[in-house]
């Protein structure tokens, strides 16, 4: 299902690093919560992970630092992961497999795809019983 073309037209006009702040905000909290593993996460050091919708053409790239993960400038991308955001609301929530997904071409991995499964090992790791009540009722 794509977005209807003007709501796709203006999400392309929005800047990208709000978004790309509040990814990393998100993610960071994971990781002050013990929700995703800093250890695991540690081949993403300096590297930065784009995220891109194919169905609004929009995306946001993070970076994991010392003190965390960043919102990171548009340009070149280790690892780029795309897909619909339906696809990626889906993986949140765990409704959908990421290598169903995958498979389906429907989750697209490009660049550093070692990157692309540590990010993905991570994210599966997370204890759904750890997850706050609200995330928890949905998936």
């Amino acid at each position: 299902m794509m977005l209807p073309a003007p709501l796709s037209a203006l999400a392309r006009r929005l800047p990208e690093r709000p978004p790309a702040m509040a990814l990393a905000a998100a993610l960071n909290v994971a990781l002050c919560t013990g929700l995703l593993s800093r250890a695991a996460l540690e081949p993403l050091a300096g590297r930065t992970v784009r995220l891109e919708a194919r169905d609004t053409g929009t995306g946001v790239s993070v970076t994991l630092g010392p003190r965390g993960f960043a919102a990171a400038r548009r340009g070149s991308a280790d690892v780029t992961i795309r897909a619909e955001v339906r696809d990626f609301l889906a993986l949140a929530l765990r409704r959908e497999d990421p290598d169903t997904l995958f498979f389906t071409r429907r989750l697209v991995i490009e660049g550093d795809t070692e990157l692309g499964l540590v990010a993905k090992n991570a994210l599966d790791a997370i204890d759904r019983d750890r997850l706050p009540l609200p995330l928890r009722r949905r998936a």
